[in-house]
Formats: C-alpha cells, sequence, structure tokens
C-alpha cells in the first residue's frame, strides 16, 4: 500500500498527544515492508520537523500554502485538492480531521477523530477553531472511506451522531516509544524542580484541562494536611490561559510553579522524580499523559472522564473533575497513603503495558486494507 501520511503537528510548538501519534505511527510504518509512507504537510519554514531525524533518500512534500491558510481552506471550499504528485498513492491519512480533499476521486481517505471535546465544551474554543472543527468533522463523516478513533468511547460518540460504526475503528495510543529521548546531557540547563517534594501536571494550559482547579484543590489539601508539596504545571501556554498563569506568578507562597516546554527527556525525569502525577481533565479523547505516568510507575491521580478510566482502568486513583474537594481528598490520598502509593506504582506499569505503538500501527494498516478493500467492493 502507497500512503500520504499527514504530518503538519510535528512543526506544533506544542505537539501534545496527537504529536506524539503522528511520530509513533510515521516510524513504525516506515519500517514496514508492506507500505510505502510519504509524509507531508502544510508549508512550513523549516524542510523537516523540529527533532526529526529523517533518514537519507525520505520525502517530505510540503504543500504551497501555510496552515494558517490551507486548513480554512480547505474547510470552506474543499480546495485545493493535493497535488497531482500525490495521485499515484493508495491512501491519504488525515491523522486530524482538516478537510484534506484528496488528489483524484477514487483515493481512499482515512481520517482520525481523536476527539469531540469541540462539540462537548463549545464554550472552551475560540468561534473561528470550533467552525473549522465542525466542518472538518462533517466532511469526514461524508467522505472518508474509514475513521480512526484512539478509544472506544470516542467511537460510541461517533455511533450518538448516528456515524455508521463499521467505518470506526478504535486505534489506541501507548506510551512506550520506538526512539527513547537521549538523557540530558548534565552540561545542559537544567529546569529547576522544587527544592521539596512535588505534584506533576502535564498537559497544554487551557481550559479543558481543568488546572484551575486542581490549583485550587492543591491549595486546599496542602492548608488541611500542611503537605510539603509544590504542584508544577508542565505545559505550553494555550488559548485561555492568561487568568491562571497571572495567579500562578502572583502566588506569594510559591507553591504552584509553571513550566512551558521541559521537552521529552526532562519531562521523562520530572514525571519520575514527583509524588504523583496529576491529570483531572474535563474532557479526553483518550488521556495520552496519564497512560505515560502509569508506565512510569508514578502514583497518577486521574479524573473520571470515559476515555480517561477507559485507559487507566484501576492503576490509577479517580476523582470527579468537577468537584474539587474530590480532588482535593484524592491528592491527600494519593501522596499520604503508603499502602495506595505502593499498589499504584505496581499496577500502573502493567497497564502500559497492556498498549504498544506496534499494536496501534497493526491496526492502522487493518483499517488502510479495509478501506481499500470495501471502497472496491
Amino acid at each position: 500500500m502507497r500512503v500520504a501520511l499527514h504530518t503538519d503537528q510535528l512543526w506544533f510548538k506544542a505537539p501534545g498527544g496527537i504529536g506524539t501519534y503522528v511520530r509513533e505511527l510515521l516510524f513504525r510504518l516506515d519500517r514496514d515492508p508492506d507500505v510505502d509512507v510519504v509524509p507531508f504537510s502544510s508549508r512550513w519554514t523549516s524542510a523537516t520537523p523540529p527533532g526529526i531525524i529523517v533518514k537519507a533518500g525520505s520525502r517530505w512534500p510540503h504543500l504551497r500554502l501555510p496552515i494558517q491558510l490551507l486548513y480554512p481552506t480547505w474547510s470552506a471550499a474543499r480546495l485545493p485538492h493535493l497535488p497531482r504528485r500525490f495521485g499515484h498513492l493508495d491512501i491519504v491519512h488525515a491523522t486530524n480531521h482538516a478537510a484534506i480533499p484528496p488528489a483524484r476521486r477514487d483515493q481512499r481517505l482515512v481520517v482520525t477523530v481523536h476527539d469531540l471535546a469541540f462539540e462537548r465544551f463549545p464554550e472552551l474554543f475560540p468561534k473561528r477553531w470550533l467552525a473549522m472543527y465542525r466542518r472538518g468533522l462533517e466532511i469526514a463523516t461524508r467522505e472518508a472511506d474509514t475513521i480512526l478513533v484512539p478509544s472506544e468511547f470516542t467511537a460510541g460518540e461517533l455511533r450518538e451522531r448516528g456515524i455508521d460504526g463499521a467505518n470506526v475503528r478504535v486505534t489506541p495510543l501507548a506510551a512506550e516509544r520506538l526512539i527513547e529521548p537521549r538523557e540530558p546531557d548534565l552540561e545542559e540547563a537544567r529546569p529547576r524542580e522544587p527544592d521539596g517534594p512535588f505534584v506533576l501536571a502535564v498537559g497544554t494550559i487551557e481550559p479543558r484541562k481543568n488546572l484551575t482547579r486542581l490549583v485550587r484543590a492543591f491549595r486546599k489539601a496542602v492548608e488541611q494536611e500542611h503537605l510539603p508539596h509544590t504542584l508544577v504545571l508542565a505545559g505550553a501556554r494555550g488559548w485561555g490561559s492568561d487568568d491562571l498563569l497571572r495567579d500562578i506568578r502572583d502566588d506569594r507562597g510559591r507553591r504552584v510553579r509553571h513550566i512551558d516546554d521541559l521537552g521529552d527527556a526532562w519531562l521523562d525525569v520530572f514525571r519520575r522524580d514527583a509524588d504523583a502525577v496529576a491529570y483531572v481533565s474535563l474532557y479526553e479523547g483518550f488521556g495520552l499523559p496519564v497512560l505515560e505516568s502509569l508506565a512510569a510507575g508514578t502514583p497518577t491521580l486521574a479524573s473520571s472522564a470515559p476515555a480517561i478510566v477507559e485507559v487507566a482502568g484501576d492503576a490509577a486513583l479517580v476523582v470527579d473533575p468537577l468537584d474539587e474537594d474530590d480532588i482535593a481528598d484524592g491528592l491527600i490520598r494519593v501522596l499520604t497513603d503508603d499502602a495506595l502509593r505502593a499498589e499504584l506504582r505496581v499496577k500502573g506499569p502493567e497497564r502500559a503495558a497492556a498498549f504498544s505503538w506496534e499494536a496501534t500501527a497493526r491496526a492502522t494498516l487493518d483499517a488502510y486494507r479495509d478501506a481499500m478493500e470495501r471502497t472496491r467492493a
């Protein structure tokens, strides 16, 4: 099979879980003799994504327009089509629902829909994004031969919208990597960890991640139990983050810190060194940071959002993300209950081992074959 793989997320300042998905899927498909992968992207200033080593002879075509023009044009007018040089490829895989029009009429289109957060919480998204996300989902529903989703929860959400379940395939994400981040060089500037114990929260600073409630709950827990911990928020600044970041800057006690960009290697260090990881997002399509903290064996406090529970199973302590008291009580338990902490340290890696990028790649290849066979019938 010859596949055009959409890779724009790799250039984002904060690639997030989708960037990890694109990178790991690309590396694994590229090693498979049954598939010829051509990664492509919008026009960026650098020829290849930051931090990605491209092997000699690899092709990485760029389209003529930058993402700021290309996505809205695709969404509104279904133009421009992919260039003719993509016409010999069997499949176009849009790794988000960016409404990519294929190069030719009979080319198969596979689209990954990561979540429907923009439908569940429209108030958490800028209006211009909402219109584009909704249009992209409408086009994916109508035109995609196969839709990939990361969880059974997201598959169920699509079925609730009337999308044929036979066209939806679940391809979960994973925590392990094909290429581990190199160990940080001791001569590099090390991001300063708190002097004492700390709780780590990973994710873009945006309303959906529910970090304002987490910060308030953390302060309650610290005051109630006189905990010595600091809360470290590790993630890029996102939309709607100004008020929270201002509150953190004004925090005289310095018990809450924000670190903008740790990078994979230092993030792994912080994750291992933390007493606990807290991830109390209001909604996710999967929740990769939870799986990564489980793999590290770090006791994890997780939201009861359905997709996160699907990923974590019983290997994390689950709390109601809308209840600050429940989050505070959960923080106290996960930081002070030695028996619980020992249990979670064992269960976490066992749960994470049930997910692998090899399985993701195999399921994706099966979905490609299914798309080709069904459209030929």
